[in-house]
């Protein structure tokens, strides 16, 4: 899934005016896609506006009240970027 496809899939959550999810690798897409259909979108007035890479770090802006899992989220991101870019250094 691209990130176009998981903004799409999802632009019932994605707040007006923002882009949503700029990522555009499979295993983040994938990740996101397991989280966002088993437990975020089941969040009462859940929305998200940007998931990003800001200075080879992602950033997680939703209304999630749980800072811990926005935490764990931008985590597992920074995880899967880091083994994508290591997978691809030459």
């Amino acid at each position: 899934m691209t990130s176009f496809e998981f903004n799409e899939k999802y632009k019932d959550y994605l707040e007006e005016g923002y882009y949503g999810l700029a990522i555009d690798l499979p295993s983040v897409t994938k990740f996101l896609d397991g989280i966002f259909s088993l437990v975020l979108i089941h969040l009462p007035g859940f929305k998200y506006s940007q998931i990003k890479l800001k200075f080879n770090y992602s950033r997680v802006y939703t209304t999630i009240q749980y800072h811990t899992m926005t935490y764990w989220i931008e985590t597992e991101i920074n995880r899967l970027v880091e083994e994508f870019d290591k997978q691809n250094e030459n």
